[in-house]
C-alpha cells in the first residue's frame, strides 16, 4: 500500500509543497528515504521509527520507503518527520488515508512522539496556504504562528498519538504529553526612547528626518559622545508602521531566523538591528551549512541596520553591503543552490572622524597624523560611501546650545506627510520611496536649474553618476517635506551639503 500526505520545506523565505509518499513492500524489513534529503532530514527515519513505537503504534516488519516529491528539489531541516510518519501509518493502514492526505503536516517529532516546534513555520503556512492547502497540523508552540496566516485551519497538536487518534487510531497512546515549548531566545534589548532625548544637534536631526522621510542611507562622523549612536536609536521612532506586506515579510525572516515573539503578532514596529564590529561576514549577510539562514541585513529589512564605529567593521563584511543596498536582496550561494533574502534596509553608519576620535574643529585635541586619519576613515571604501545619500558631521554639543528639541511623534507626523506625497507622485510607477527612484525617471521629472547644478557637479568631479541619482533623489524629499510639487534649485543646493559630511560643522 502506498501512504500519501503533504508537508512543507523552505528555501530562504520560499515554500515549496511535498509531496511524501509511503510505500511498504513485502521485502525484509528496511526503511529508505529518496529524494534529496539532506543530513538532519536523513535521520528522520530513526525519529519517526521511535515516535511511533512510542505511541503504542505497530511499525511496519516489511521494507518501508519514503519519496520526497519532486526528489530535483533539495530537502533540509526536520519539519518533515511529522509528514512522514502520517504517510507511513496511512500506507499501514493504521490511520484514514483520506484524513491524513487533506492536510499538510509540519513538525519534529521527539523519540518520545511529542510533536516539536520548527523555525520559519510562518512562512511555511504561508506558502501552504498561497498553493491552496486549507488545512495544516503543526506543533502546539508554532501555533500561535501559524494562526498570523488568514484563510487556513491551523490544527495544533502535542503528541503523534494525538494526531493518530483524529485520524482513526484509537489504540494510540501517547508515552509524553507536555507540549515541546518554542526554544530560548536571547532576550533583546527593548528601549523605550524618544527623540526629544537628544539634546541640540539640529542639523543632525535634520539629516535624520530627511532620512526616514525618503529612506535614504545615512552617515554620521564626528567624535565620540557627540549623540550618532542616540540619533540612530531614534531612527525607527520616526518611520512609520510596516505595511501590510513588510510587515508580513519581516515577521516571516524573524520566525526563521528564530527571533519572533508570536504572541505580539505580526511586526509592525521597522526592525532596528545593529550588529558588533567583530560580526563575521555570515553574521551580516546570512549563511550557515545546508539552508543559509538570514543575518542581520534581513532582519533588518523594512526597518534600520546600523552599523557603530563602521571603520572597525572588517573590509569584507562592508564591502558585502554593495548588492543589498542597490538590489534589495541578498543572494547565498551553495553548493545546491542559491537562497534568495529580502533586504532592502536603511543603512545607518556612525564613524569617529580618526583612530582618537578627536580630529574635529581646529584639530588640537588629535593625536593622530594625517596618514592614521587618511587610513582610518578610508577603510570606508568610496563605492560603499558613494550608495550613502546623506553624510553629515555631528559636532559636540555647544555649552548652552541645548533647546527643547521636538519629540519622535511630532517628526514622525512630518514624515509620513512627506511619505504620503511621495506615494501619490510615485502612484502609477513600481515605487513607493524617493531612494528607490530610478535614476531616468528621476531625470525627466526634475526641473532644469536644478538638474544644471547636478551636471555641474558631475563635472567638477563632486559626484559620480551614481552620486548624482542618489542627490536629486534627496532634493525630491527635501520638496515633499516643504510640500513643493518638485525640487528647486535650492534644494538640490542643500541635497549637495547634505552629502557633504559638512553639513554641521
Amino acid at each position: 500500500m502506498i501512504g500519501r500526505t503533504t508537508a512543507v520545506v523552505l528555501a530562504g523565505l520560499s515554500g515549496h509543497l511535498v509531496d511524501v509518499e509511503a510505500h511498504i513492500g513485502s521485502s525484509l524489513p528496511a526503511f529508505t528515504l529518496v529524494g534529496l534529503p539532506d543530513a538532519s532530514l536523513s535521520e528522520a527515519r530513526d525519529r519517526v521509527r521511535a515516535a511511533i513505537a512510542s505511541s503504542a503504534l505497530d511499525w511496519p516488519q516489511r521494507r518501508v520507503t519514503v519519496n520526497l516529491s519532486p526528489a530535483s528539489l533539495p530537502k533540509s531541516g526536520t519539519g518533515t518527520d511529522l509528514a512522514i510518519a502520517i504517510a507511513i501509518l496511512a500506507a499501514a493502514d493504521q490511520v484514514d488515508p483520506a484524513l491524513a492526505g487533506a492536510a499538510a503536516h509540519l513538525g519534529e517529532l521527539g523519540l518520545d512522539g511529542r510533536v516539536r516546534p520548527v523555525a520559519g513555520a510562518l512562512p511555511a503556512v504561508a506558502a501552504a496556504a498561497a498553493r491552496g492547502v486549507d488545512r495544516v497540523v503543526v506543533a502546539a508552540a508554532n501555533a500561535e504562528e501559524a494562526n498570523l496566516v488568514p484563510g487556513i485551519e491551523v490544527v495544533a497538536v502535542t503528541t503523534l498519538a494525538e494526531l493518530a487518534r483524529s485520524y482513526g487510531a484509537p489504540d494510540a497512546i501517547a508515552s509524553a504529553t507536555a507540549p515541546v515549548p518554542l526554544p530560548a531566545r536571547p532576550l533583546a534589548l527593548v528601549e523605550d526612547v524618544d527623540l526629544s532625548e537628544v539634546q541640540g544637534q539640529e542639523e543632525a536631526r535634520w539629516a535624520l528626518e530627511v532620512a526616514a522621510a525618503g529612506g535614504h542611507h545615512l552617515l554620521m562622523s564626528g567624535p565620540p559622545g557627540a549623540g550618532k549612536t542616540m540619533l540612530a536609536r531614534r531612527l525607527p521612532t520616526i518611520l512609520p508602521p510596516l505595511t501590510d506586506e513588510d510587515a508580513v515579510t519581516a515577521t516571516g525572516i524573524h520566525s526563521l531566523a528564530g527571533t519572533l515573539d508570536p504572541s505580539e503578532g505580526l511586526l509592525r514596529t521597522p526592525p532596528f538591528e545593529a550588529p558588533h564590529h567583530s560580526a563575521s561576514a555570515a553574521a551580516i549577510v546570512g549563511g550557515g551549512s545546508g539552508l543559509a539562514r538570514p543575518g542581520a541585513i534581513s532582519r533588518a529589512h523594512a526597518g534600520v541596520l546600523f552599523l557603530d564605529e563602521a571603520p572597525e567593521f572588517p573590509a569584507r563584511v562592508l564591502q558585502t553591503l554593495r548588492q543589498p543596498l542597490e538590489h534589495g536582496e541578498v543572494v547565498l550561494h551553495r553548493a545546491h543552490g542559491a537562497t534568495r533574502y529580502p533586504a532592502r534596509f536603511q543603512l545607518v553608519l556612525a564613524a569617529n572622524p580618526c583612530p582618537c576620535g578627536q580630529y574635529y574643529g581646529t584639530g588640537d585635541r588629535c593625536g593622530c597624523n594625517a596618514v592614521q586619519r587618511r587610513r582610518y576613515f578610508g577603510r570606508l571604501s568610496g563605492p560603499l560611501l558613494d550608495r550613502v545619500d546623506l553624510q553629515v558631521t555631528v559636532m559636540p554639543l555647544r555649552v548652552g546650545s541645548a533647546e527643547p528639541a521636538e519629540a519622535s511623534a511630532v517628526v514622525a507626523a512630518r514624515v509620513a506627510r512627506a511619505r504620503a506625497s511621495a506615494a501619490r507622485r510615485l502612484e502609477c510607477t513600481p515605487w513607493r520611496l524617493n531612494a528607490q527612484v530610478s535614476g531616468s525617471w528621476l531625470r525627466s521629472h526634475t526641473d532644469g536649474e536644478a538638474a544644471r547644478l547636478v551636471w555641474q557637479a558631475i563635472e567638477r568631479g563632486v559626484l559620480t553618476a551614481r552620486g548624482a541619482d542618489r542627490t536629486l533623489r534627496v532634493a525630491w524629499t527635501l520638496a515633499d517635506l516643504d510640500d513643493r510639487p518638485e525640487p528647486t534649485a535650492d534644494d538640490v543646493a542643500q541635497a549637495l551639503t547634505l552629502r557633504s559630511r559638512g553639513a554641521s560643522a
